[in-house]
C-alpha cells in the first residue's frame, strides 16, 4: 500500500507540474472584466489609447481585422512587454515608455496583429490539449513500468519507470515551446507583411529585438532556446534584417507630428509612474520643446504649486488651442483645486475638442459636475457619465459616478443597477449579483433595467482552473 500511495503522490506531482505550465502558456482573459479579476493592473488614459489606436488602425485593416472589434489595453507594468487574449491586444505601459519612436510601438502591434489573424490562440489551445495528452500517457506508461517494478522486486525497473513519467513531460514541455517559437516567427514575418502593405518602415522592430539582445548580453545569462517560448533575439534578427531591408518603406521615418504626440505621451507616462526626474531624464535632449514642458506641467500638477501648474497648461492651451488633452489637464487642475464649476467647462472643451470620441472624458465631465453638486448639476452628470458609457461600456470606474449621481437625485433604483454593473465589470460578479437583485426588486417588471439586472443574475462566471 505505501508504494501505491507513493506512487499515486509522484502521478499527481507530474499532472499538477505540467498542467500549471499548460496554463502558463495558455493564458486567456476574455474580458475586462476578467482582466480585473486576475489582478491585471489595467490603466485608462484617453490620451494615450488614442494615440495607440491611431497606430493600430492601418495595421488592423492590413491584418484584415478592421471590423473584428479589436481592443487595445493598456497594462501599468514597467516592462517591455505585450500579448494577446482574445479579441484584445495588451501593450505594458513600459512598452510605450521605452520605445523612442511610433514605429517601435507600431511594430510590436502588428506582431501582435499577427498572432489575432493567424488564429494562433485557438491553435495553441489544440497544441495545448495534445500536450497534455502526450505528459498524460508519459505518466501512464512510468507508473505501469513502476508498479511492475515493485511487483517483481526489481528497483532499476521502478526508477525506469520514474524516469519515463518525467521525461515524457518533458518531451511534452519542449513539444509545446516549440510550437510557440514557431508561432512567434510566423507573427513576426506577418507584421513585415503589415508594415509594407501600410507604407510603414521595419526598422522599430529590429530596434526592439536588438534591444533584447543588449539586454540578454548584459545580463550575462545562458539561456537554452530550446527552454524558452520565443526566438532568441539575435535569431529573430537573422530572420527579419533581409526582409526588413528589402522594403522599400525601409528608410521612411515617423512624422513630425506624430513623432510629438509620442513623445508627450511617453513623458506623461514617466511622470506618473516614475516621477518628475524620470520624465526629465526621457528628454533631456529637448528640454524646452513642447513635450518637455507637457511633463512639467504635469509634474507640477502632482508634485508642486497647482497655481504654476495652472499657469504652464494656460500657456499650453496658448500653444495648442485645439488639444483637447491640454484642457483635460486644465480640468484636472481646477478640480484638484477644488473649483468644480471651472472644472467642468474645461472638461467640457475637452469633450467638445476631442477626435477619438473617447467614453473617458465625458465621464471625467461628469465627476465635475457631481462635484457641483447642486440638481441640475447632478442631471448633466448623469447625462454626460452615461454618454461616456455609451462610448465605453466596461468603464467599471464610469457605473460608480452614475450610482452616485442617481443616489444623490434619490433614483435608488438605477443607483443600484449602476452599482451592479461597475461590480460587473470589475470582475466582481457576486457582488454584481447581489446589487442586481436589489435593483431589480424596484423595477417594473420588464422595464430595460429590471432586465439588465436579470442579465446580471443570470450570468456564469467563467470557472477557475486550478493549478
Amino acid at each position: 500500500m505505501q508504494s501505491n500511495n507513493s506512487l499515486s503522490r509522484f502521478l499527481a506531482r507530474s499532472t499538477r507540474a505540467f498542467a500549471a505550465f499548460a496554463l502558463s502558456a495558455g493564458v486567456a482573459l476574455g474580458s475586462t472584466g476578467a482582466a480585473h479579476a486576475q489582478r491585471v493592473p489595467i490603466v485608462r488614459d484617453a490620451e494615450i489609447e488614442a494615440l495607440v489606436r491611431d497606430y493600430a488602425r492601418p495595421i488592423l485593416k492590413a491584418a484584415g481585422l478592421a471590423n473584428s472589434n479589436i481592443n487595445i489595453v493598456l497594462v501599468n507594468d514597467p516592462a517591455f512587454n505585450a500579448f494577446v487574449a482574445g479579441r484584445r491586444i495588451f501593450i505594458n505601459t513600459g512598452t510605450l515608455m521605452t520605445s523612442e519612436t511610433p514605429n517601435e510601438v507600431i511594430g510590436v502591434l502588428a506582431h501582435e496583429a499577427g498572432h489575432i489573424a493567424g488564429g494562433h490562440q485557438e491553435r495553441l489551445r489544440d497544441q495545448l490539449a495534445r500536450a497534455q495528452t502526450m505528459a498524460i500517457v508519459a505518466a501512464l506508461l512510468g507508473a505501469g513500468a513502476m508498479v511492475a517494478g515493485a511487483a517483481s522486486d526489481t528497483n532499476g525497473l521502478g526508477a525506469a519507470g520514474a524516469g519515463i513519467m518525467t521525461g515524457g513531460s518533458e518531451m511534452a514541455r519542449r513539444s509545446l515551446l516549440g510550437y510557440q517559437r514557431s508561432e512567434e516567427a510566423t507573427a513576426d514575418r506577418s507584421a513585415i507583411t503589415y508594415l509594407n502593405a501600410t507604407g510603414q518602415s521595419a526598422q522599430g522592430m529590429l530596434k526592439t529585438f536588438q534591444r533584447f539582445q543588449s539586454a540578454l548580453s548584459l545580463s550575462g545569462a545562458r539561456v537554452d532556446p530550446y527552454q524558452v517560448s520565443h526566438p532568441m533575439p539575435r535569431e529573430r534578427i537573422a530572420n527579419l534584417e533581409t526582409l526588413a531591408h528589402q522594403s522599400p518603406n525601409f528608410g521612411k521615418t515617423d512624422s513630425e507630428a506624430l513623432q510629438l504626440r509620442h513623445d508627450m505621451m511617453r513623458v506623461k507616462i514617466a511622470v506618473y509612474t516614475q516621477g518628475q526626474a524620470a520624465a526629465s531624464r526621457l528628454l533631456r535632449n529637448n528640454a524646452g520643446g513642447l513635450a518637455a514642458r507637457y511633463g512639467d506641467a504635469q509634474a507640477t500638477y502632482l508634485f508642486g504649486d497647482l497655481r504654476s501648474a495652472l499657469s504652464k497648461t494656460d500657456a499650453l492651451i496658448k500653444s495648442q488651442p485645439k488639444n483637447a488633452y491640454f484642457h483635460e489637464l486644465r480640468g484636472d487642475i481646477l478640480m484638484k483645486s477644488n473649483k468644480a464649476a471651472a472644472a467642468a467647462e474645461s472638461y467640457a472643451t475637452a469633450v467638445r475638442l476631442d477626435p477619438a470620441k473617447s467614453g473617458i472624458l465625458p465621464i471625467q465631465l461628469g465627476q465635475a459636475y457631481l462635484a457641483v453638486g447642486t440638481p441640475d448639476a447632478l442631471k448633466k452628470a448623469v447625462i454626460e457619465v452615461r454618454k461616456g458609457l455609451d462610448r465605453d461600456r466596461e468603464n467599471a470606474a464610469g457605473y460608480r459616478y452614475l450610482a452616485q449621481a442617481y443616489g444623490m437625485l434619490g433614483d435608488v433604483a438605477d443607483a443600484d443597477l449602476a452599482t451592479a454593473d461597475g461590480h460587473y465589470y470589475s470582475g466582481a460578479y457576486q457582488d454584481a449579483k447581489i446589487f442586481a437583485m436589489r435593483a431589480q426588486m424596484k423595477m417594473p417588471r420588464g422595464s430595460p433595467g429590471w432586465v439588465r439586472a436579470q442579465d446580471i443574475i443570470n450570468y456564469k462566471a467563467p470557472s477557475k482552473k486550478k493549478k
